[in-house]
């Protein structure tokens, strides 16, 4: 068992029970890699002041960020798609063309798990810099059971590879294959995939896009059936490009985020509200596709729908690996406060994955700390292009 240690100094944001929890001149003690006290300095237990200390000197304290929804394992990229895009073609008019999803699909259908490990590791990288201790990654590049289940074998192996909590998500229903019919594929691929990437341990949760250029409801529903029956919590990709219920499909399966939400209602707040699902707000796709439809964030505050931000980190309409300009997105572009950014990204990312040990400063808690070379929170979702990240500890350790 590890010895305590102290941290001195600094200023915590709790994020608990909500808004920032700030506490000026804090000491915190992990021990065994979790939280096993905090509070104001002053008020430090005896039996902590001879252990090991590390004095912070006003520098913010917070929990390490979670990136809830990612794809950061993927061969190739689409860089001649976004020119593509640049010179007026849409999202749906490359996807249709043979691009979008499916390129990304022939490109690691084609690469080793080695190479998928090691780029996936330069993506990890570049997020782990940013304070980020969590990680959601996704399957969904694949369209067949081989592929699929080493998307999840890559993913896996991110955690054994970093210091790194990585949960896994299939997602099998996130494009129709060339030449097939979605019923079909469905039925004899997507669905037979995820037992056996189930069978083999790989998945955590069970996502789909839902969408007119994906997957309609009813074939959504067949999937989360599935999912269901394999005791395999869900969630959605919803109201993207357009609204076909995803979101109140998302609600009826008590699912553990909607994702995108750009087109939904505030009906769809109210279901979501109803069943507990967060809310996860995409920015980068947002800004990539140039969209102008804005999630209903006043109907997600009015009916307190928890909101959590991610990267969407993935070749295509959301090549972003900063979760720290997700944070200003989320702020300049969809008008969150500082302070819900912050919980999009600690806080209510954490639900999104169902992660209960983690997003907060709290006794028992894993001791995932970010420490910061800044004053305030609000200066995290304030700089643009700006790291100032000092250390990051993982399960208590630097």
């Amino acid at each position: 068992m590890s010895l305590p240690h102290v941290f001195t100094g600094a200023t915590l944001a709790t994020l608990a029970p909500q808004g920032y929890g700030l506490v000026p001149q804090g000491a915190l003690v992990t021990e065994a890699g979790h939280i096993a006290w905090l509070g104001p300095q002053e008020r430090l237990p005896a039996a902590y002041h001879g252990a090991p200390t590390t004095a912070l000197k006003g520098r913010l304290l917070t929990p390490a960020l979670i990136d809830c929804h990612s794809h950061i394992v993927h061969g190739g990229n689409r860089a001649q798609e976004f020119e593509l895009r640049l010179q007026g073609a849409t999202y749906e008019e490359v996807a249709r063309a043979g691009g979008g999803i499916a390129s990304t699909v022939a490109a690691t259908r084609a690469a080793s798990e080695e190479a998928l490990l090691a780029a996936a590791l330069l993506r990890a990288d570049a997020l782990i810099a940013e304070g980020v201790s969590t990680i959601e990654v996704k399957s969904g590049y694949g369209l067949d059971l081989p592929t699929e289940l080493k998307m999840l074998r890559v993913a896996r192996a991110l955690a054994a590879q970093r210091p790194l909590r990585i949960s896994t998500t299939f997602l099998g229903a996130h494009a129709v294959p060339k030449g097939a019919g979605a019923d079909t594929y469905i039925d004899t691929i997507c669905i037979p995939t995820l037992r056996a990437a189930h069978a083999e341990g790989l998945v955590d949760m069970v996502d789909g896009f839902c969408e007119g250029i994906a997957f309609d409801v009813p074939q959504i529903t067949r999937v989360f059936e599935a999912a269901r029956a394999l005791g395999l919590p869900v969630k959605l990709h919803a109201e993207q490009l357009s609204n076909i219920g995803g979101t109140q499909l998302a609600a009826r399966f008590g699912a553990r985020s909607a994702d995108h939400v750009e087109y939904a209602t505030e009906a769809d707040a109210a279901a979501l509200a109803q069943s507990g699902t967060v809310a996860v707000l995409l920015p980068g796709a947002f800004y990539t596709l140039n969209e102008t439809r804005k999630p209903p964030v006043e109907a997600f505050r009015k009916h307190n729908v928890p909101m959590a931000l991610a990267t969407d980190w993935n070749p295509g309409s959301s090549p972003l690996g900063s979760l720290l300009l997700a944070m200003n997105m989320g702020c300049t572009l969809f008008g969150l406060t500082p302070a819900e950014a912050l919980a999009g990204v600690t806080r209510h990312a954490a639900q999104a994955l169902g992660l209960s040990d983690a997003g907060t400063l709290a006794v028992g808690k894993r001791a995932d700390l970010a420490i910061w070379n800044v004053q305030h929170p609000a200066e995290l979702s304030y700089g643009i292009g700006i790291n100032p990240l000092h250390s990051r500890i993982f399960a208590g350790r630097p």
